[in-house]
């Protein structure tokens, strides 16, 4: 954490890749990543658990407030865990570039949205900045909750990635999705109610950063929903399914993507 210039490398190798393989791929087969990508999410999902449990058990040894917990700079065997674990969350968004680099490499460019890649380009450096200056106090909550999604999610991905026939153990997706949408809500509140409460001594220029970020992210998953689901749903049931939604609510006509169509890519189809 000595110096920004790493991330910021990594960061722009990311979006050169993402700008330039789609086209050299373009004259390429597609590569088959079957048993990468199940490896790949579940070691997301391992990840994630243990950020998420060092979190959860860390902050409660030490009687975190979930209204206001400024940082503790100390060397406290329970804040380093915390700080460690912040670690691991800064660092599992470098690793789970990787999503966009198999999804090009498969030449599933249409999942290689907006706001796929806004949220992978910037959710890397970000935690750089929460980790080098405020490894603790009110970044846990955001990170505890971002990591549990995440177990859940990568476990769905994973799942899927094993192929078609383990389509059945899949319907509970649009929950998947509205469990996205509230941790978003969640982020934007408890920055919200830690800056009305007198004496919260936590960078407040850091709490408006979140909320604005969680409200850009928050508005395009919206936008995800309404096409992917409600749009989708209302299309079907006035013209009969025409269009050719599935049984998970996707629109396999229309294009509309987003950070939760990652299965379709990895069921192979």
């Amino acid at each position: 954490m000595q110096g920004y210039a790493p991330t910021l490398i990594i960061t722009a190798l990311y979006l050169l890749f993402v700008w330039v393989v789609p086209k050299i791929m373009e004259s390429r087969e597609a590569i088959k990543l079957k048993y990468t990508l199940v490896i790949y999410n579940f070691v997301c999902v391992l990840i994630n658990l243990h950020i998420c449990t060092e979190l959860f058990i860390s902050s409660t040894a030490l009687g975190y407030s979930y209204s206001c917990q400024p940082v503790s700079y100390t060397y406290d065997h329970y804040e380093m865990r915390i700080a460690k674990a912040l670690w691991w969350f800064y660092f599992s968004k470098c690793v789970e570039m990787l999503d966009t680099v198999f999804f090009i490499l498969r030449k599933k460019n249409n999942q290689v949205s907006f706001l796929h890649v806004y949220h992978h380009a910037t959710m890397f450096p970000i935690w750089y900045i929460g980790v080098k200056w405020v490894a603790g106090g009110q970044s846990f909550f955001g990170a505890m909750i971002n990591s549990f999604i995440h177990v859940i999610m990568y476990t769905y991905y994973g799942v899927a990635a094993l192929g078609p026939e383990y389509q059945k153990y899949l319907w509970w997706k649009r929950y998947l999705t509205r469990l996205q949408l509230i941790q978003f809500v969640a982020g934007i509140i408890h920055a919200l109610q830690s800056l009305v409460v007198q004496g919260c001594n936590f960078p407040e220029w850091m709490h408006w950063a979140l909320i604005t970020y969680a409200f850009t992210i928050l508005l395009l998953f919206l936008n995800f929903y309404f096409h992917a689901y409600l749009k989708a749903q209302h299309s079907k049931r006035t013209k009969g399914g025409a269009n050719g939604s599935s049984a998970n609510g996707h629109v396999k006509n229309g294009n509309v993507k987003g950070l939760d169509e990652k299965e379709e890519s990895k069921k192979g189809k």
